[in-house]
């Protein structure tokens, strides 16, 4: 056919133009980090909870179950260019439980603080779809109820809220990273934590603290 007007080379070329030379990629991409809290289920709820209320969103889940944060730190550095590839926007954080094990995965506080420093060091090099580097958000941990079963002690339950936590919270603080609350939505909400791990409800209700925690960086 032949073309008679310059006017249909450019209608032709537009799309292309606009897509590598227009506005920055719509839409935010979420990686979770974690061991199993993370792995079984909120980043289904909060994906679900994104679909709802928007922005557009693809939430990664990248927990690994049993993962102390020594684990999740040798895991990131075998896997770093796959996890970078993905090009996350935000990087959602909550490691520990394992930490305070009484088997062979228990942690002391300062090797659990440094490693978590050496994590947020690998994610801050990832870069984005526009270039910039991913906000990382961090998170307490869950209490150790009381009677929770070997390899879990009374000594599990008193590092997380006298040990783990406050590392966490020096972390955010010197970091300069959010801090989200998760040990405080459970200590306020016991019947949401059943063991070691949530129910359902309280995997749903972790989704919707992740989700508000972003809110007031999606605007």
């Amino acid at each position: 056919m032949q073309i008679q007007t310059g006017r249909w080379s450019v209608v032709l070329l537009m799309p292309f133009f606009v897509s590598f030379c227009g506005s920055p990629p719509r839409g935010v991409i979420i990686l979770c980090a974690g061991d199993s809290i993370t792995a079984e289920a909120y980043p289904h709820f909060l994906q679900r909870a994104l679909n709802r209320e928007g922005p557009r969103a693809r939430v990664l889940n990248y927990g690994r179950s049993g993962h102390t944060s020594g684990e999740y730190l040798s895991y990131l550095l075998r896997h770093r260019d796959r996890l970078a590839a993905e090009r996350p926007d935000f990087i959602l954080l909550e490691l520990g439980t394992n930490d305070v094990r009484a088997d062979a995965d228990d942690t002391p506080t300062d090797r659990f603080l440094s490693q978590m420093r050496d994590i947020v060091a690998v994610f801050r090099g990832f870069r984005s779809r526009s270039g910039k580097p991913p906000r990382i958000l961090v998170a307490t941990i869950p209490p150790v109820p009381d009677g929770t079963p070997f390899p879990f002690t009374a000594e599990s339950v008193r590092r997380v809220a006298a040990e783990i936590n406050p590392a966490v919270r020096a972390l955010a603080e010197t970091e300069g990273l959010p801090l989200v609350d998760v040990h405080g939505l459970f200590v306020e909400n016991p019947t949401l934590l059943p063991g070691v791990h949530p129910s359902p409800e309280g995997y749903r209700r972790l989704a919707s603290l992740w989700h508000e925690a972003l809110k007031p960086h999606l605007e």
